[in-house]
């Protein structure tokens, strides 16, 4: 993959994210903010862009999106990593990922 190509790409994942996060706010803003981790100045403005807006920010060459999970505990119990293949433990597991994820949104809040 070239730069340009991978640049390319960069653009469409923001573009992609941007619309999704539009979509989620406008419909349920309490969840939206619990879902894409962000706090409710940034739910706002996010919501209230135009498209021209959105385009322009999409078209930036840095990702405007990034991993909430961002430790190896949090992975290894996503992916079921180091564990048992049972399907209670990978239920337990995601369960547990799920609220150590929850626990630092609230803190963002």
């Amino acid at each position: 993959m070239t730069s340009e190509q991978l640049l390319a790409e960069i653009r469409e994942a923001n573009l992609t994210y941007l619309m999704l996060a539009q979509t989620l706010i406008r419909q349920d803003k309490a969840e939206a903010v619990f879902r894409l981790g962000l706090n409710e100045e940034a739910a706002d403005i996010l919501a209230s862009l135009s498209a021209a807006q959105v385009l322009k920010l999409a078209s930036r060459n840095t990702l405007l999106c990034s991993f909430r999970v961002d430790d190896e505990l949090v992975w290894s119990l996503l992916t079921s990593h180091n564990t048992p293949r049972k399907a209670a433990s990978e239920a337990t597991n995601t369960l547990h990922a799920n609220i150590l994820m929850a626990s630092r949104v609230s803190e963002v809040l």
